[in-house]
C-alpha cells in the first residue's frame, strides 16, 4: 500500500498518531473530525495515499463507491436523522489543508454553517 511518511492521515493510518476511530477496514479509516463544523463531523479517507480528487483514477472508482455507501452507514449509526453534507476540498484554491484524499460528512443543524 503506497503511503507517505509526512502525511498526517497516513501517520494516523498507521497508528502514529491517535484519533477518534468510528470505522476501519482493509481500505477505509474513518474518524472524527478535531475541528468539526457540526454536531457530527466524520473523515473517511482511504488508507492507500491518494492526495487529492486531482489525483483519482478509474482504478480509485470502486474505493470512492465505498467512501459514499460508508458515509450513509456512519450517519445512520451516529443518529443523524435530518440529512448530512458531503465535502471534498481538492487542491489549495479548493481549501484542502490535507494533501490526503478526504471526504467530509457532516450531520445536524445547518452543518455548513461554523460560527
Amino acid at each position: 500500500m503506497h503511503t507517505d511518511s509526512n502525511c498526517i492521515f497516513c501517520k494516523i493510518v498507521a497508528g502514529q498518531i491517535p484519533s477518534r476511530k468510528v470505522y476501519e477496514d482493509d481500505e477505509l479509516l474513518a474518524f472524527h473530525d478535531i475541528a468539526p463544523w457540526a454536531p457530527v463531523h466524520v473523515l473517511i479517507i482511504p488508507k492507500v495515499h491518494i492526495a487529492s480528487m486531482v489525483d483519482v483514477a478509474e482504478a480509485h472508482a470502486a474505493l470512492l463507491g465505498r467512501m459514499m455507501v460508508l458515509s450513509a452507514r456512519l450517519m445512520r449509526e451516529l443518529g443523524v436523522t435530518n440529512g448530512y453534507r458531503h465535502v471534498i476540498n481538492t487542491g489549495r484554491d479548493g481549501m484542502q489543508e490535507v494533501p490526503h484524499l478526504h471526504l467530509h460528512v457532516m450531520g445536524g443543524p445547518r452543518p455548513w454553517s461554523k460560527g
